[in-house]
């Protein structure tokens, strides 16, 4: 992986990075309820079989992995 991450407990401080560039830095409390990412850095691991499929099969046969896609930006906050 050419990502790092560190996490420390109490604020949360999350470094997402990549050689490519594009990820964030967030400073966040437990309080707050956003992303700690920007949306195109999360869930990659879904977001690549989505795109595979998409590109293989077409939109209409691949709603399992969009929707899989959808479950997990939900989970991290976003509202999709």
């Amino acid at each position: 992986m050419s990502g790092a991450q560190l996490q420390s407990t109490s604020p949360a401080l999350t470094l997402q990075g990549s050689q490519q560039g594009g990820c964030s830095v967030t400073v966040a409390t437990g309080a707050e309820s956003k992303p700690k990412k920007k949306i195109c850095c999360a869930c990659p691991e879904t977001k690549k079989l989505r795109d595979e499929c998409i590109v293989e099969n077409g939109e209409d046969a691949c709603t399992k992995w969009i929707e899989a896609h959808r479950q997990c930006l939900r989970a991290e906050g976003f509202n999709v």
